[in-house]
Formats: C-alpha cells, sequence, structure tokens
C-alpha cells in the first residue's frame, strides 16, 4: 500500500466514521477531528467500512479507489482522501447497504466499526498465487464484478478454491468465472482494524 496508520490515525478513522453516523441520526452537523495535510490520512485511497452486531454482519460498504465518482464528471480533483472516504463510507454502510434496513440509534450502540484501508489494485495472471488472509479479490467479467475483502475467506474458513469459486457467486457469475477468457481477477491487500 506505500503507508501504514498508527494505532493513533486508526483511532481517528473509527472516531470519525462513528461521528459520521451518530450525526446523521441525531440530525446535526458532525465534529470531526482536524487531519493536518501532512498526514498519511490524506492519502487518495478506496476503504471498506463494516458494521458488525455480535458477530453478526450489519451493513458494508466501499469503494476500491479514490475516485469519488459523483464528483468525477467535471470536478477538477475527484481523489478523496482516506479519511474523507472513511466518513462517507461509514453513513453509507449504516443507511445505504440495500441488504439491510437504515441502522436506528438503538442498534449504533451495540455495532462496533471496522475499517478496511485498501492497496491499489494488481491484475493477477495466476490465482494459485493468491494468499488467502493477504490477498482481497476483485473479478470483473461478463459485465459483473464482485469483491470479497482479504478477512472474508479467514472468517469463513476456506480454502484457496473456496475463495475463488465465492468470488465469482459475489459477482453473480457461475463458479469458475475466474478461468474464462473474458474475466480479470485482481489482488489487493488492506490495512484492518476495529473498534472492538
Amino acid at each position: 500500500m506505500g503507508f501504514t496508520l498508527t494505532t493513533k490515525e486508526q483511532n481517528i478513522l473509527l472516531a470519525d466514521a462513528r461521528e459520521a453516523i451518530t450525526a446523521a441520526l441525531e440530525r446535526r452537523k458532525p465534529s470531526f477531528h482536524q487531519i493536518d495535510e501532512q498526514s498519511v490520512l490524506n492519502t487518495p485511497c478506496g476503504a471498506f467500512v463494516s458494521l458488525h452486531k455480535g458477530r453478526d454482519l450489519r451493513g458494508c460498504i466501499g469503494r476500491m479507489t479514490a475516485l469519488d465518482t459523483k464528483a468525477a464528471f467535471g470536478a477538477k480533483d475527484s481523489n478523496l482522501p482516506l479519511f474523507e472516504t472513511v466518513r462517507l463510507m461509514a453513513k453509507e454502510a449504516a443507511f445505504g447497504d440495500p441488504r439491510f434496513p437504515p441502522l436506528n440509534k438503538e442498534e449504533l450502540n451495540i455495532c462496533h466499526i471496522e475499517v478496511s484501508a485498501l492497496s491499489p489494485m494488481t491484475l493477477c495472471h495466476d490465482p494459485m498465487l493468491v494468499k488467502v488472509g493477504t490477498h482481497g479479490l476483485y473479478l470483473t467479467a461478463s459485465g459483473r464484478s464482485g469483491v470479497l475483502l482479504p478477512q472474508v475467506p479467514v472468517e469463513q474458513g476456506w480454502t484457496l478454491h473456496e475463495y475463488l469459486e465465492y468470488i465469482c457467486i459475489k459477482a453473480g457469475l457461475p463458479p469458475g468465472s475466474y478461468k474464462t477468457p473474458n474475466a480479470q481477477l485482481y489482488t489487493f491487500t488492506a490495512i484492518i482494524f476495529t473498534e472492538k
């Protein structure tokens, strides 16, 4: 990824993620940390924010790159810094994940937040070189795409073969689709940290 995050920087991102959600629930302006211009938190990169209730997923939204698609057309600079990406994705995970109803205040109090800051993606020419627990996967084929973060196969106890099959399923494709000529499989790494 080219950078690391200190415990203090991780805690700032986690606190700002929680504040983004809390402020939205309370319908007030958020009170975020001031981020120094020289901080690594200003580095443009993708990130995912996950909400967990106990062991259950309660929401997860992210973007693979720092590109702000809403600002991409006609914008001067559409690459968002990490701290801004995390704030936006926290709100999306709480209120915009179509798999779940919008989060309420009582639920937020029993949820913990996890952030995954992502490296740039690398095209994977040999799927057998994927390292379970190190590499996240992004698959695109036949106009469909899917992503699995590096921690997912570890949490699920998947082998490499199962991991490769599940990325196909996640993309809405038949198992084995990662081997087709029109498929592009990418790997990435992540710095993953949580409130818990």
